[in-house]
């Protein structure tokens, strides 16, 4: 299963239908080079869905990208052969309406000068067992091709950067630096 090619953008339906694949061996050959970084971007690492105020009883689903890890292989003239695994925590707080949720995320190859070769969305399905507000969960997504010019180009020409897709308002609160805490004091005693 490949994901990027050169003149294709269209993989939605597979990134959905991502398994446990590891990357193929092309050969006993070292890889010409090191793989591309891949990390998430910081405004996009972290979803969190407040109605109101900023208080605990306000949360609804929360969701935060807590590693990034890539492997690869190439050699030759060979594209770059990746597979990625993404570690996600998702909460459910008090103003959640469900016991489940589809939390939007991005996949996307760059340059290292931020140029985009390709960006694919996909959904992470998550439900929270009776009791349970917080869940773990790895998603590995194999078959990510990055096509080289020739055999000189190496994997640090490259990143693969992983996010949430969010809105406006929640971009600006990731930005803002605010980190929500859930106040644990105990409440004043009436005199």
């Amino acid at each position: 299963m490949k994901r990027f090619v050169p003149a294709c953008l269209g993989l939605s339906a597979m990134l959905l239908a991502s398994g446990c694949a590891a990357v193929e061996a092309l050969d006993d050959k070292p890889n010409a080079g090191p793989c591309p970084v891949a990390g998430v971007l910081y405004d996009a690492s972290r979803l969190v869905e407040i109605e109101g105020a900023e208080r605990h009883e306000n949360v609804g689903f929360t969701g935060a990208v807590e590693g990034v890890r890539s492997f690869c292989r190439y050699v030759g003239t060979n594209p770059i052969d990746m597979e990625v695994e993404i570690d996600f925590a998702f909460g459910k707080g008090p103003k959640a309406t469900a016991s489940s949720r589809s939390y939007p995320v991005f996949l996307t190859v760059t340059r290292r000068d931020r140029t985009v070769l390709a960006k694919e969305r996909f959904d992470v399905n998550v439900t929270f067992p009776a009791g349970a507000d917080i869940v773990r969960v790895t998603e590995k997504i194999p078959g990510i091709v990055i096509p080289r010019a020739n055999e000189t180009v190496s994997g640090t020409n490259f990143e693969v950067v992983v996010g949430f897709e969010l809105t406006p308002q929640q971009v600006a609160y990731n930005r803002s630096g605010t980190r929500f805490t859930i106040n644990v004091a105990p409440p004043a005693k009436p005199q």
